[in-house]
């Protein structure tokens, strides 16, 4: 081109793309694109011209340069100068690498979306939270909204619906999912993993946010769960919005993959939680009962770990007529969960009724071990059982029978603080043919205590040195509770071993306080009042 606008010279390449092209011809009667007019006599055209990069104008004289579309594809014209004020205009074709800059663009987008919703999905286990993640996530990336759809407990649709511009509805319908196409299969899995597009005039009202406007046919994408369908989606453009294509498809199955798993996972960690609540609801001790001259008391402290359905337990029966005794009993069943839950309740049971027909110890546990080895588990449990009758009407002394088969002897406190461990031993229950044990009789004095206790106490661990609380700590803080009543026995055991433990883990704690009643008479003495001697 010369100074003045006019075509100087074009080469054969220039004239098959631009076939009005000739020397001498202005550039501005309609035989070039408006974007290269404007270029060329220094204004841009807003419509079309762009400024090039700076690697876009590396290699030319001025690094003039523009770019626009010709023919379908885009081009971008680079000018430069040649002697007497003329210009050279040179045109390249970039429309493949437009087109990868664009998918690479696009590509970036998609795996930093997909990171971001793997992170905010992983970060709850709230099946609520998932869904209303999954809605938010979609409607802000995948489509104008997005709702989610999963079935309730009575097969109703339990809707989520989000706006990209942050609304969110929730609400359970009684309407029914086959009224929209493709969202009942979608629900019920099959098959697994597709995408139906539907006619817009067949979306029930109920499936569209308040205010949605006419929709473009949306897009119904099944929620993969694991082992079962998740839940469903339903991805709605408004009318006249640009289609997704095949990269979006890919993008929205992986989400959906993800979206699914998660929902999932927190949907079977609710119901987990759940069932560990019933059960250790029914595990929970019984109120104790208070019988007459005996003080009772007992402590019971789950594992740390949500999940850990323990098997500590105890029970205390009361007598049930003249001449029968109060029976108290300690276990703990080996391991944790459903199953060592299965078979607490179990030994529970068992004992209730075996203690109806049966007073001897020994022979009560052997019955007892006859009756774990019947069924079909290979778990087994120890124990601790004790047994008092009333008291001796004047002097107050209780009579014990201890009896412990695999479990740590109960401890006795006497008077002046000495601690004794019961002479009781014996096998565990459920495991060998014969439960065979030995039984010790002994007597507590007014204001003696025996305690029993599980494991738990003893391996607790904890101190500088994350050491075993072990037997030799429990006998001296059973030793300083001399003189106390039951609940303050069970209460200072376990407030000693809650500071040894200092927040670590801890396996199950339980605790129960045999203690003769106090027997402190009141007398006036140079006048005042003074308890007299507990004996």
């Amino acid at each position: 081109m010369d100074r003045r606008g006019r075509v100087s010279l074009v080469n054969a390449a220039a004239r098959a793309l631009l076939p009005g092209l000739a020397p001498g011809v202005p550039l501005d009667t309609g035989v070039a694109p408006g974007w290269l007019v404007a270029a060329a006599h220094g204004g841009p055209d807003t419509g079309a011209a762009e400024t090039a990069t700076a690697d876009e104008s590396a290699g030319t004289a001025t690094g003039a340069a523009a770019r626009g579309p010709l023919q379908g594809r885009a081009f971008t014209a680079y000018a430069a100068p040649l002697p007497d004020g003329h210009t050279a205009w040179w045109l390249s074709d970039v429309t493949g690498r437009e087109d990868a800059e664009r998918s690479l663009r696009s590509e970036r987008e998609s795996t930093a979306f997909l990171a971001r919703a793997s992170a905010r999905l992983q970060s709850s286990l709230n099946p609520r939270r998932c869904v209303v993640t999954t809605a938010r996530l979609a409607a802000g990336h995948l489509a104008d909204a997005a709702v989610v759809v999963r079935l309730s407990r009575d097969r109703r649709p339990e809707v989520t619906r989000a706006v990209f511009d942050g609304r969110l509805e929730e609400e359970t319908l009684s309407a029914s999912p086959e009224e929209m196409p493709g969202l009942a299969e979608a629900l019920a899995g099959f098959p697994p993993v597709s995408f139906r597009s539907v006619d817009p005039g067949r979306i029930p009202a109920w499936l569209l946010p308040e205010g949605f406007g006419r929709p473009a046919p949306p897009t119904v994408v099944p929620l993969p769960g694991s082992g079962e369908i998740a839940g469903a989606m339903v991805l709605l453009r408004r009318a006249g919005s640009e289609d997704a294509g095949p990269e979006d498809d890919t993008v929205t199955r992986i989400f959906a993959a993800r979206a699914g798993a998660a929902i999932s996972a927190a949907a079977l960690y609710a119901e987990q939680v759940a069932t560990v609540a019933v059960l250790q609801r029914e595990l929970l001790p019984p109120a104790l009962p208070r019988p007459e001259g005996v003080e009772l008391a007992g402590a019971y402290r789950p594992a740390q770990s949500a999940q850990s359905v323990g098997g500590d337990f105890y029970d205390v029966h009361p007598a049930d007529g003249p001449g029968r005794e109060t029976d108290v009993v300690l276990g703990d069943v080996a391991g944790k969960g459903p199953e060592a839950a299965v078979l607490t309740g179990k030994v529970r049971n068992t004992l209730a009724a075996l203690r109806l027909v049966e007073t001897d110890h020994v022979r009560l546990l052997d019955l007892l071990n006859r009756a774990l080895l019947s069924g079909p588990q290979n778990r087994f449990v120890t124990l601790v059982l004790a047994s008092f009758g009333a008291p001796d009407p004047g002097t107050g002394r209780v009579d014990l029978r201890l009896t412990s088969a695999g479990h740590p002897p109960p401890l006795l406190l006497r008077h002046d603080g000495t601690v004794e461990a019961a002479r009781t031993s014996g096998t565990l229950i459920g495991v060998l043919p014969e439960a065979t044990a030995t039984t010790c009789s002994t007597t507590l004095l007014p204001g003696e205590t025996c305690l029993l206790y599980s494991d738990g106490v003893t391996e607790a661990r904890g101190g500088p040195y994350g050491e075993m609380f072990g037997e030799e700590r429990l006998a001296d803080a059973l030793g300083s509770c001399a003189g106390l009543h039951a609940q303050a026995v069970v209460e200072r055991v376990g407030m000693l071993t809650s500071e040894w433990l200092a927040g670590r883990e801890h396996d199950d704690i339980a605790l129960v306080a045999v203690t003769a009643a106090h027997r402190t008479p009141l007398s006036a003495v140079g006048g005042t009042v003074r308890a007299g001697d507990d004996r």
